[in-house]
């Protein structure tokens, strides 16, 4: 196994981190006997990062049962999320976090994060009930030793986020595939001069894996029969220094025997030019079915009304070349349909702006409609507006 240094703490992080929301399942509940087996080969082969989230069914209390029984809580870090989508005020951060404590069986949690703070204002919003109090607070007594956020929003709010608290690490998909998405190489580089940055959907939720185009599929077993789709996507993510750890939702011995392969022998700066242009060409026979040119550079952003203009236009070529169920996972976050502020194409106003900054020039107003058409059906539009409502009544309660 090879380790990346946490420079504000010398902690020693796996490169390699085990995401638990995937832990195997039967019949709806998480098959404790081979999540123990898991958690436990991982741990005995150098995985020493262990990410979790209130939000995640029976996760906590799965990984904290395993830890427990083996007694082997201080051999590793974990991660865990207040769930801001849950929040009724800040009276609720302890009522959460406590569970927490109590579900993962420890009485101190190494990494707790924002789970998915979508923009500055959502940040804000929780500066002003009191969050930056409660976590110095947590932090002196010891519950808490660093504290950090996920992000799913577009890059200008990931660097005015990463600008505006001292944070200690930070959480952002990313992949070969999504270079410019969400916090983007840009978002990457500039949190990696403060803090650790760790990786969520190195794999696109498996879909670099056993997802590509058959063709894409052809390229890379050409370039080398000997490593999976898998295996190109994770080595492209460890490929970069700025990277701390990538996770990986492992559900099953075999996944995690190849990752833990994969790992030992990963390194920064450890892809040649020609596997570099291995990437591009699959890129090229993915994107071919790409309906808007967007190179994702974010010079359209920020929209005065808040729409993510360079997510839904990933989104939605992605429901093109991945298949369209794909396209409205990635459009749902991109979206913020879980956020009162949301971030959505409807939202548009046609003011112009955007088209005035694009280098590409992209018709973007009339791009943003066609993605609406497709994306945002009646149906997806009324339960983000129930979402949005419901989360703003719950934040009204929670001031009286």
């Amino acid at each position: 196994m090879q380790y990346r240094l946490d420079k504000r703490t010398g902690n020693k992080l796996s490169v390699l981190g085990f995401g638990c929301m995937r832990f195997p399942r039967i019949l709806g509940k998480i098959d404790m006997r081979k999540t123990e087996e898991l958690i436990m080969h991982a741990i005995e082969n150098g995985v020493n990062y262990f990410d979790t989230a209130w939000i995640y069914p029976g996760s906590e209390e799965a990984l904290g049962a395993v830890l427990e029984k083996n007694r082997a809580r201080e051999k590793v870090f974990i991660t865990s999320k207040l769930p801001l989508v849950m929040l009724k005020g800040g009276t609720d951060y302890d009522k959460f976090f406590n569970q927490e404590l109590e579900r993962l069986k420890t009485d101190y949690i190494d990494y707790y994060l924002m789970h998915m703070l979508t923009d500055l204002d959502q940040w804000q919003k929780l500066k002003s009930r009191g969050i930056e109090e409660w976590i110095t607070q947590k932090k002196k007594s010891g519950l808490i030793r660093q504290a950090g956020f996920s992000f799913h929003g577009s890059q200008d709010e990931y660097l005015k986020i990463v600008d505006d608290y001292d944070w200690e690490i930070s959480l952002i998909q990313y992949n070969y595939s999504d270079e410019n998405f969400q916090a983007g190489v840009t978002g990457l580089r500039a949190a990696a001069a403060k803090m650790p940055v760790t990786i969520m959907e190195p794999l696109l939720g498996g879909r670099l894996a056993t997802g590509l185009p058959k063709d894409s599929v052809k390229i890379f077993e050409k370039a080398n029969p000997g490593l999976s789709p898998a295996g190109w996507a994770l080595n492209w993510v460890w490929n970069q220094e700025e990277v701390t750890l990538l996770l990986s939702g492992m559900s099953s011995m075999e996944q995690l025997e190849e990752n833990l392969r994969l790992a030992d022998v990963s390194a920064a700066g450890m892809l040649t030019a020609a596997e570099k242009d291995v990437y591009a060409e699959v890129l090229e026979r993915v994107n071919r079915a790409c309906k808007i040119r967007c190179t994702g550079c974010n010079y359209c952003m920020p929209c005065p009304k808040g729409v993510n203009i360079p997510g839904c236009f990933t989104a939605y070529n992605a429901s093109y070349s991945m298949g369209y169920v794909a396209g409205m996972h990635q459009f749902v976050t991109t979206s913020g349909l879980t956020s009162e502020k949301g971030a959505a194409p409807s939202q548009c106003v046609k003011c112009g702006v955007c088209e005035s900054h694009c280098p590409q020039k992209i018709p973007i107003m009339k791009e943003i409609a066609r993605v609406k058409r497709r994306m945002e059906p009646f149906w997806l539009r009324f339960v983000g507006a129930c979402a949005r409502s419901f989360m703003g009544v719950k934040r009204k309660k929670g001031k009286k």
